[in-house]
């Protein structure tokens, strides 16, 4: 799942504001409106005159980044009109007398002075400039206020996949034991001579699905070498069937979810037809071709009872999940029942 850069919407938005309104646009309208004379061939005359305008409107920052996000996320909309008409009705005006005393006291001799000083005694308040600055932040703060809903938004749903994924792998797990100890217990009732090696290999199997299995993603190597595992185990239960996994020579470095084809290999091994007879089997092949996973099953079906069985619902049902979860719109599964065959295709695009 994608991280979200901090670099956001609404930072390009206020950084815009603050160049192309502030920076430009508000000097250029305090230039107009101070009764200086221009300055032949000075395209940037009086800076000290820009500095005032974004100096004037830094007070308004904990306004749009905090206050009114805040409030909106408490949906306290009187609220939020109350200290817009304090801050910009209210409080502007003092900000900008206060600001234009300041300014007075280093610009002495110099042509802003009067502009200052004529500031300072007028109780600068003009109506047009707080009305372009309300609209201005207003949107800020309304921008801010979508992208941090966005934001927990996106987390709220991230933290319930983890949570269904985890449920889904705890399903699995149990699930994955109790069908192999079926095996073994099989195994060890004709006293096989190999009863500690698929023990042994057992052991292995669940030290995989217990604490590799922890990652979100593992390396389709050991994915294969787990399933190699299990079609051992299944081959050793039932020697005159026809169990094959097909895999690729060269295993790509790439990563998957864990345990995602297991349940396709449980349902092929618990309804196949290899169970009664001794020229039937099960057959799996994975290839991948470029960044396409493929990954097909085939088993013959038992001659009375369907696949789609209740008990063994549940881990069609899971793989689905966990494809929309981590493959949405990626991947395309095919379950097919034709002549007695059962066929599960599932192709995959890798992230």
């Amino acid at each position: 799942m994608s991280k979200r850069t901090t670099f956001n919407f609404s930072i390009i938005f206020e950084i815009l504001i603050w160049v192309f309104y502030v920076a430009l646009y508000k000097y250029s309208y305090l230039i107009e409106n101070s009764g200086l004379q221009r300055i032949p061939g000075n395209d940037f005359p009086y800076p000290m005159i820009c500095l005032f305008g974004i100096c004037s409107t830094l007070p308004i920052i904990p306004y749009y980044r905090w206050a009114i996000p805040k409030l909106l996320h408490l949906r306290k909309y009187i609220t939020v009109i109350l200290i817009t008409v304090v801050y910009f009705v209210f409080m502007t005006p003092y900000i900008n007398m206060f600001l234009s005393w300041i300014f007075k006291q280093f610009t002495h001799g110099s042509p802003v002075y009067a502009y200052f000083d004529h500031q300072y005694n007028g109780f600068f308040s003009d109506w047009n400039l707080i009305m372009t600055d309300t609209i201005a932040f207003l949107s800020i703060a309304f921008s801010r206020f979508s992208y941090q809903n966005e934001v927990m938004r996106h987390k709220a749903e991230t933290d319930h996949l983890k949570l269904q994924l985890d449920l889904l792998k705890g399903q699995l797990q149990p699930h994955f034991l109790f069908n192999t100890l079926n095996s073994l217990y099989g195994m060890s009732l004709i006293q096989s001579k190999d009863t500690s090696r698929f023990i042994l290999l057992l052991s292995q199997m669940m030290q995989y699905i217990l604490y590799d299995c922890n990652q979100e993603e593992v390396p389709l190597s050991e994915e294969i070498n787990f399933l190699k595992g299990y079609f051992e185990i299944e081959q050793k239960k039932f020697p005159e069937a026809s169990i094959r996994f097909k895999v690729p020579e060269t295993i790509p470095d790439v990563k998957m979810p864990p345990l995602l084809f297991l349940p396709l290999v449980e349902n092929a091994f618990k309804h196949g037809r290899h169970k009664l007879e001794n020229n039937a089997g099960v057959t799996t092949e994975l290839t991948l071709d470029g960044q396409v996973l493929s990954f097909k099953i085939e088993n013959e079906m038992l001659p009375t009872q369907p696949l789609k069985s209740s008990r063994g619902g549940i881990g069609l049902v899971n793989i689905r999940k966990r494809l929309e979860l981590y493959y949405q719109d990626k991947h395309n599964l095919r379950i097919q029942e034709l002549n007695g065959i059962y066929t599960a295709n599932l192709s995959i695009t890798l992230k």
